[in-house]
Protein backbone atom coordinates (compact mmCIF):
# COMPACT_ATOMS: atom_id res chain seq x y z
CA UNK A 1 0.00 0.00 0.00
CA UNK A 2 1.00 3.34 -1.09
CA UNK A 3 1.87 5.80 1.68
CA UNK A 4 -0.64 8.15 0.81
CA UNK A 5 -3.23 5.73 0.97
CA UNK A 6 -2.00 4.41 4.22
CA UNK A 7 -1.99 8.25 5.84
CA UNK A 8 -5.84 8.46 4.18
CA UNK A 9 -6.52 5.41 6.10
CA UNK A 10 -5.56 6.64 9.19
CA UNK A 11 -7.25 10.13 9.14
CA UNK A 12 -10.29 8.00 8.29
CA UNK A 13 -9.72 5.32 11.30
CA UNK A 14 -9.36 8.32 13.26
CA UNK A 15 -12.38 10.19 12.53
CA UNK A 16 -14.46 7.07 12.95
CA UNK A 17 -13.09 6.98 16.31
CA UNK A 18 -14.19 10.04 17.22
CA UNK A 19 -17.60 9.08 16.95
CA UNK A 20 -16.69 6.94 20.11
CA UNK A 21 -14.96 9.23 22.28
CA UNK A 22 -16.76 10.52 24.96
CA UNK A 23 -13.87 11.89 27.55
CA UNK A 24 -10.81 13.93 27.25
CA UNK A 25 -8.89 11.01 28.56
CA UNK A 26 -10.32 8.54 25.86
CA UNK A 27 -9.50 11.45 23.50
CA UNK A 28 -5.93 11.45 24.89
CA UNK A 29 -5.38 7.81 24.02
CA UNK A 30 -6.18 7.81 20.88
CA UNK A 31 -4.08 10.79 20.09
CA UNK A 32 -0.98 9.33 21.63
CA UNK A 33 -1.65 6.13 19.34
CA UNK A 34 -1.18 7.87 16.39
CA UNK A 35 0.96 11.13 17.24
CA UNK A 36 3.02 9.66 20.80
CA UNK A 37 6.62 8.61 20.92
CA UNK A 38 5.66 5.08 19.94
CA UNK A 39 2.66 5.84 17.49
CA UNK A 40 2.00 5.17 13.59
CA UNK A 41 3.46 8.55 12.90
CA UNK A 42 6.78 7.67 14.51
CA UNK A 43 6.78 4.11 13.44
CA UNK A 44 6.66 5.54 9.71
CA UNK A 45 9.63 8.04 10.36
CA UNK A 46 11.36 5.50 11.44
CA UNK A 47 10.90 3.66 8.78
CA UNK A 48 12.33 6.52 6.21
CA UNK A 49 15.53 5.44 6.56
CA UNK A 50 15.08 2.53 3.97
CA UNK A 51 13.49 4.16 1.58
CA UNK A 52 15.77 5.57 -1.20
CA UNK A 53 17.22 8.93 -1.27
CA UNK A 54 14.94 10.45 -4.20
CA UNK A 55 12.06 8.72 -2.07
CA UNK A 56 12.74 9.94 1.09
CA UNK A 57 11.42 14.03 0.57
CA UNK A 58 7.96 13.48 -1.16
CA UNK A 59 7.84 10.67 1.96
CA UNK A 60 8.08 12.78 4.64
CA UNK A 61 6.08 15.59 2.91
CA UNK A 62 3.23 13.56 2.99
CA UNK A 63 3.74 12.55 6.51
CA UNK A 64 3.90 16.10 7.96
CA UNK A 65 1.18 17.00 5.62
CA UNK A 66 -1.56 14.15 7.13
CA UNK A 67 -0.08 14.87 10.96
CA UNK A 68 -1.03 18.39 10.48
CA UNK A 69 -4.26 17.18 9.14
CA UNK A 70 -4.95 14.79 12.06
CA UNK A 71 -3.16 17.58 14.88
CA UNK A 72 -5.66 19.89 13.65
CA UNK A 73 -8.65 17.52 13.96
CA UNK A 74 -7.64 16.77 17.75
CA UNK A 75 -7.63 20.33 18.41
CA UNK A 76 -10.98 20.38 17.15
CA UNK A 77 -12.57 17.65 18.90
CA UNK A 78 -10.45 18.37 22.24
CA UNK A 79 -12.73 22.05 21.87
CA UNK A 80 -16.02 19.59 21.37
CA UNK A 81 -15.65 17.91 24.38
CA UNK A 82 -14.58 20.35 26.57
CA UNK A 83 -17.76 22.31 25.70
CA UNK A 84 -19.61 19.26 26.35
CA UNK A 85 -18.62 18.37 29.45
CA UNK A 86 -18.85 22.24 30.35
CA UNK A 87 -22.10 21.92 29.51
CA UNK A 88 -23.18 18.88 31.26
CA UNK A 89 -21.29 19.70 34.45
CA UNK A 90 -23.67 23.03 34.16
CA UNK A 91 -26.93 21.10 33.91
CA UNK A 92 -26.03 19.40 37.03
CA UNK A 93 -24.87 22.55 38.82
CA UNK A 94 -28.27 24.62 38.61
CA UNK A 95 -28.26 27.23 41.16
CA UNK A 96 -32.19 27.42 42.99
CA UNK A 97 -32.38 30.60 43.20
CA UNK A 98 -35.70 30.55 44.93
CA UNK A 99 -33.72 28.95 47.77
CA UNK A 100 -33.08 31.42 51.15
CA UNK A 101 -29.35 33.12 50.77
CA UNK A 102 -27.18 32.03 53.41
CA UNK A 103 -26.46 34.80 56.17
CA UNK A 104 -22.97 35.98 56.87
CA UNK A 105 -21.87 37.45 60.19
CA UNK A 106 -20.77 40.90 59.92
CA UNK A 107 -19.18 43.78 62.19
CA UNK A 108 -20.87 46.62 63.49
CA UNK A 109 -19.63 50.42 62.92
CA UNK A 110 -18.62 51.58 66.82
CA UNK A 111 -20.79 53.50 68.53
CA UNK A 112 -18.27 56.47 69.21
CA UNK A 113 -18.06 56.24 65.09
CA UNK A 114 -21.52 56.45 64.17
CA UNK A 115 -22.37 59.34 66.79
CA UNK A 116 -19.77 61.20 65.27
CA UNK A 117 -21.08 61.01 61.84
CA UNK A 118 -24.35 61.68 62.57
CA UNK A 119 -23.00 65.35 64.33
CA UNK A 120 -21.30 65.78 61.18
CA UNK A 121 -23.92 65.22 58.95
CA UNK A 122 -25.85 67.78 60.94
CA UNK A 123 -23.04 70.08 60.79
CA UNK A 124 -22.41 70.17 56.95
CA UNK A 125 -26.06 70.09 56.20
CA UNK A 126 -25.68 73.64 58.30
CA UNK A 127 -22.95 74.59 56.05
CA UNK A 128 -19.71 73.61 58.16
CA UNK A 129 -16.43 72.23 57.19
CA UNK A 130 -14.86 69.30 58.96
CA UNK A 131 -11.49 70.28 60.37
CA UNK A 132 -8.50 67.73 61.99
CA UNK A 133 -5.25 68.29 63.62
CA UNK A 134 -2.71 66.30 65.42
CA UNK A 135 -2.66 64.63 68.93
CA UNK A 136 0.16 65.73 69.86
CA UNK A 137 0.31 69.43 70.27
CA UNK A 138 2.43 72.23 71.20
CA UNK A 139 2.17 73.64 74.79
CA UNK A 140 1.25 76.88 72.57
CA UNK A 141 -1.69 76.24 70.68
CA UNK A 142 -3.49 73.73 73.36
CA UNK A 143 -3.03 76.45 75.91
CA UNK A 144 -1.29 80.12 75.83
CA UNK A 145 -3.22 81.17 72.68
CA UNK A 146 -6.29 79.60 73.58
CA UNK A 147 -6.27 82.38 77.09
CA UNK A 148 -4.40 79.93 79.27
CA UNK A 149 -0.65 81.55 80.19
CA UNK A 150 1.68 78.56 82.08
CA UNK A 151 0.84 80.31 85.34
CA UNK A 152 -3.08 80.45 84.80
CA UNK A 153 -4.97 78.26 87.71
CA UNK A 154 -7.45 77.20 84.76
CA UNK A 155 -4.75 74.65 83.48
CA UNK A 156 -5.03 72.72 86.70
CA UNK A 157 -8.68 71.83 85.84
CA UNK A 158 -7.45 69.79 82.75
CA UNK A 159 -4.51 67.60 84.28
CA UNK A 160 -2.03 66.67 80.87
CA UNK A 161 0.01 64.34 79.34
CA UNK A 162 3.63 66.02 79.18
CA UNK A 163 5.93 64.47 76.30
CA UNK A 164 8.25 67.96 76.65
CA UNK A 165 7.92 71.00 78.44
CA UNK A 166 6.05 72.46 75.43
CA UNK A 167 4.68 69.00 73.80
CA UNK A 168 1.71 67.33 75.20
CA UNK A 169 -0.99 65.36 74.21
CA UNK A 170 -4.10 67.33 73.47
CA UNK A 171 -6.61 67.70 76.48
CA UNK A 172 -8.76 69.90 73.65
CA UNK A 173 -9.55 69.36 70.08
CA UNK A 174 -9.64 73.80 70.73
CA UNK A 175 -5.96 73.78 69.00
CA UNK A 176 -7.52 73.37 65.70
CA UNK A 177 -9.83 75.98 65.98
CA UNK A 178 -6.43 77.93 66.47
CA UNK A 179 -4.64 76.79 63.87
CA UNK A 180 -7.56 77.27 61.59
CA UNK A 181 -7.73 81.04 62.65
CA UNK A 182 -3.96 81.43 61.74
CA UNK A 183 -4.55 79.90 58.43
CA UNK A 184 -6.87 82.49 57.39
CA UNK A 185 -4.67 85.40 58.55
CA UNK A 186 -7.31 87.18 60.11
CA UNK A 187 -9.82 87.97 57.28
CA UNK A 188 -11.71 85.05 56.29
CA UNK A 189 -15.24 84.01 57.89
CA UNK A 190 -14.76 80.36 59.80
CA UNK A 191 -17.45 77.50 60.06
CA UNK A 192 -15.89 74.37 61.21
CA UNK A 193 -16.50 71.65 63.56
CA UNK A 194 -13.35 69.51 64.89
CA UNK A 195 -14.04 66.13 66.15
CA UNK A 196 -11.08 64.04 67.74
CA UNK A 197 -9.39 62.28 70.53
CA UNK A 198 -8.56 63.89 73.74
CA UNK A 199 -6.58 62.76 76.55
CA UNK A 200 -6.35 64.14 80.36
CA UNK A 201 -4.85 62.58 83.38
CA UNK A 202 -7.95 60.53 85.12
CA UNK A 203 -8.33 57.78 86.86
CA UNK A 204 -10.75 55.61 84.84
CA UNK A 205 -13.70 54.51 86.33
CA UNK A 206 -17.31 54.27 85.46
CA UNK A 207 -18.21 57.87 84.43
CA UNK A 208 -14.16 58.97 83.98
CA UNK A 209 -11.93 57.92 81.43
CA UNK A 210 -7.95 59.07 80.33
CA UNK A 211 -8.95 58.95 76.71
CA UNK A 212 -12.20 60.21 74.78
CA UNK A 213 -13.80 61.68 72.14
CA UNK A 214 -14.75 65.22 71.68
CA UNK A 215 -16.51 67.61 68.84
CA UNK A 216 -15.84 71.55 68.94
CA UNK A 217 -17.71 73.87 66.59
CA UNK A 218 -16.12 77.34 65.68
CA UNK A 219 -17.96 80.11 63.82
CA UNK A 220 -16.64 83.36 63.32
CA UNK A 221 -17.81 86.14 60.74
CA UNK A 222 -19.10 89.82 61.63
CA UNK A 223 -22.65 88.75 62.75
CA UNK A 224 -22.54 85.71 65.07
CA UNK A 225 -24.24 86.29 68.51
CA UNK A 226 -25.32 84.18 71.62
CA UNK A 227 -28.81 83.67 69.24
CA UNK A 228 -27.35 81.73 67.32
CA UNK A 229 -25.35 79.22 69.19
CA UNK A 230 -28.30 78.81 70.91
CA UNK A 231 -30.34 77.71 67.80
CA UNK A 232 -27.50 75.98 66.79
CA UNK A 233 -27.44 74.17 70.07
CA UNK A 234 -31.37 73.54 69.87
CA UNK A 235 -30.82 71.80 66.38
CA UNK A 236 -27.99 69.73 68.05
CA UNK A 237 -30.42 68.33 70.88
CA UNK A 238 -33.47 67.89 68.82
CA UNK A 239 -31.37 65.74 66.50
CA UNK A 240 -29.54 63.77 68.93
CA UNK A 241 -32.59 63.16 71.89
CA UNK A 242 -35.64 63.92 70.01
CA UNK A 243 -37.72 66.80 68.51
CA UNK A 244 -39.31 67.73 71.98
CA UNK A 245 -35.94 68.63 73.52
CA UNK A 246 -35.63 72.10 74.69
CA UNK A 247 -32.53 73.76 76.04
CA UNK A 248 -31.32 75.91 78.73
CA UNK A 249 -28.40 78.38 78.96
CA UNK A 250 -26.89 78.99 82.77
CA UNK A 251 -24.08 81.26 83.11
CA UNK A 252 -20.47 79.94 83.14
CA UNK A 253 -16.57 80.59 83.02
CA UNK A 254 -14.51 79.59 80.18
CA UNK A 255 -10.85 81.31 79.53
CA UNK A 256 -11.62 80.82 75.81
CA UNK A 257 -15.49 82.41 75.63
CA UNK A 258 -16.72 85.41 76.98
CA UNK A 259 -19.76 85.69 77.31
CA UNK A 260 -19.99 81.23 78.46
CA UNK A 261 -22.46 79.26 79.20
CA UNK A 262 -23.29 75.37 80.86
CA UNK A 263 -26.04 74.07 78.50
CA UNK A 264 -28.80 71.89 79.54
CA UNK A 265 -30.98 69.90 77.49
CA UNK A 266 -35.05 68.87 78.78
CA UNK A 267 -34.91 65.38 80.29
CA UNK A 268 -36.03 62.99 77.49
CA UNK A 269 -36.70 60.08 80.28
CA UNK A 270 -39.34 62.10 82.11
CA UNK A 271 -39.72 65.35 79.20
CA UNK A 272 -38.51 68.02 81.77
CA UNK A 273 -41.10 66.35 85.30
CA UNK A 274 -38.03 65.21 87.02
CA UNK A 275 -36.47 61.70 87.66
CA UNK A 276 -33.29 59.82 88.72
CA UNK A 277 -31.92 60.42 84.92
CA UNK A 278 -31.78 64.02 85.92
CA UNK A 279 -32.17 63.99 89.46
CA UNK A 280 -35.15 65.49 89.86
CA UNK A 281 -34.40 68.63 88.21
CA UNK A 282 -35.88 67.90 84.33
CA UNK A 283 -32.51 69.00 83.05
CA UNK A 284 -29.63 67.31 81.86
CA UNK A 285 -25.92 69.46 81.45
CA UNK A 286 -24.57 68.13 78.00
CA UNK A 287 -21.63 70.82 77.00
CA UNK A 288 -20.18 73.75 77.67
CA UNK A 289 -19.94 76.89 75.05
CA UNK A 290 -20.16 80.64 74.21
CA UNK A 291 -18.95 83.48 72.67
CA UNK A 292 -15.40 83.65 71.39
CA UNK A 293 -13.17 85.88 73.98
CA UNK A 294 -11.77 88.70 71.58
CA UNK A 295 -8.48 88.39 73.22
CA UNK A 296 -8.20 84.54 71.48
CA UNK A 297 -9.27 86.90 68.22
CA UNK A 298 -6.34 89.41 68.43
CA UNK A 299 -4.03 86.57 69.60
CA UNK A 300 -5.08 85.02 65.42
CA UNK A 301 -5.15 87.94 63.67
CA UNK A 302 -8.87 88.96 63.84
CA UNK A 303 -9.66 92.87 64.51
CA UNK A 304 -12.40 91.97 67.24
CA UNK A 305 -13.81 95.35 66.82
CA UNK A 306 -15.27 93.77 63.03
CA UNK A 307 -15.41 89.91 63.52
CA UNK A 308 -17.01 87.98 66.35
CA UNK A 309 -17.90 84.52 66.76
CA UNK A 310 -18.94 81.52 69.03
CA UNK A 311 -17.78 77.81 70.20
CA UNK A 312 -18.87 75.16 71.66
CA UNK A 313 -17.52 71.44 72.68
CA UNK A 314 -19.26 68.18 73.40
CA UNK A 315 -17.81 64.73 74.78
CA UNK A 316 -19.42 61.84 71.63
CA UNK A 317 -19.34 59.31 75.02
CA UNK A 318 -21.70 61.63 76.82
CA UNK A 319 -24.08 62.30 74.05
CA UNK A 320 -23.88 58.02 73.33
CA UNK A 321 -24.20 57.69 76.98
CA UNK A 322 -27.48 59.63 77.50
CA UNK A 323 -28.74 58.58 74.06
CA UNK A 324 -28.54 54.93 74.88
CA UNK A 325 -28.43 54.69 78.65
CA UNK A 326 -24.70 53.34 79.02
CA UNK A 327 -24.02 53.19 82.44
CA UNK A 328 -20.15 52.73 82.34
CA UNK A 329 -17.88 54.71 80.08
CA UNK A 330 -15.01 51.81 80.04
CA UNK A 331 -17.80 49.63 77.52
CA UNK A 332 -16.78 52.25 74.71
CA UNK A 333 -13.14 50.13 74.55
CA UNK A 334 -12.88 47.34 75.95
CA UNK A 335 -13.45 45.86 72.59
CA UNK A 336 -16.09 43.94 73.43
CA UNK A 337 -17.75 42.67 70.38
CA UNK A 338 -21.46 41.86 72.10
CA UNK A 339 -21.31 46.08 72.85
CA UNK A 340 -21.00 46.98 69.38
CA UNK A 341 -23.48 44.67 68.07
CA UNK A 342 -26.14 45.98 69.84
CA UNK A 343 -26.07 48.75 67.90
CA UNK A 344 -25.87 48.02 64.42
Amino acid sequence: MEIKEQLHQSIQEINTAFKTIVTINELNDLKAKYLGKKGVFSQWMLEMKNLPVEEKPQFGQAINIAKAEIMSLFEDFYSQIEQREINEQLAKEVVDISLPGRKFPVGAKHLVSQVIEEVEDLFIGMGYTIKEGPEIEQDLYNFEMLNLPKSHPARDMQDSFYITEELLLRTHTSPVQIRTLLENGGNKPIKIICPGKVYRRDDDDQTHSHQFTQIEALVVDHESTLADLKGTLLLLAKKMFGEDRQIRLRPSYFPFTEPSVEVDISCYKCNGKGCSMCKGSGWIEILGGGMVNNAILEATGYDSKHYQGFAFGVGVERLAILRYGIDDIRAFYINDLRFNQQFK
